[in-house]
Formats: C-alpha cells, structure tokens, sequence
C-alpha cells in the first residue's frame, strides 16, 4: 500500500461554541487524527490565535493503524492548553509520517443542534 494522507494540516476555523444547558450533548471542537502507517505518528499541533501569540510544538502520539480524537475543550487532551469559549483559533498539524487529520465541531448553543465537519487543507505529503 502506498502512502495515503499529508505531513502537515491546516484549519483555520476554530471558536469554540459555549457550553449552554445540560442536554445529553456537550458544545465542543475535536481534532480527529488517522494513522494508517504500520509505524506510530509523532505529531506536533501549532494553535494560532487572533490577538496573541500561538503555542507551538505540542506533542501528541498516535499509534501504528489507529485513530485519535482530541478534544478542544479539554486541555489535557492538548498540553494542557486551555482555549476559552467564542476564542478564534487556528490549527497547524505536522506529523513525521503521513495521516489524515479532520475537524469537528457540536454547537448546542441552540435549539436546532449543529454540527460542523470538514477536512483541513493539507501541504503536500
């Protein structure tokens, strides 16, 4: 099988939706990450922010043929970095094998419930 995903991801639109009421879904933002490589992933995520300095180099592992979802929400799922609420935020994901990196957002700030997926823009392999 040949290579099959990028290097490095990008997604531009983050702001995580406040967390409102206490339905059986919780507002949040999750960054999910395949491996599909027989070698585990060392990835780097680079969080970029409007009106601040990003916070580069945050170390995150996948295994070998695994999947990993990381919640914005949660700073222990991302060094321990804790984005606020309504918060415009990038994200850079660099690997040092190729992987296919989506993101997702559950917006609950509302009747009708949201959800927002996409693909990031991915620079070469």
């Amino acid at each position: 099988m040949g290579e099959s995903g990028a290097k490095i991801w990008y997604f531009p639109d983050g702001y995580l939706p406040e967390k409102r009421g206490g339905g059986p879904l919780e507002a949040h933002e999750a960054l999910m990450l395949l491996n599909p490589n027989a070698a585990p992933a060392t990835i780097r995520l680079d969080i970029y922010f409007e009106d601040r300095d990003p916070v580069k180099d945050i170390p995150v592992t996948v295994g070998a043929e695994r999947v990993k979802t990381l919640r914005l929400d949660h700073p222990e799922d991302i060094g321990g970095l804790s984005i606020p609420p309504l918060t415009q935020y990038s994200i850079r994901v660099r690997s040092d094998v190729p992987v296919v990196a989506q993101f997702g957002r559950v917006d609950t700030t509302q009747v009708n419930l949201a959800y927002y997926g996409c693909m990031g823009y991915w620079a070469g392999l």
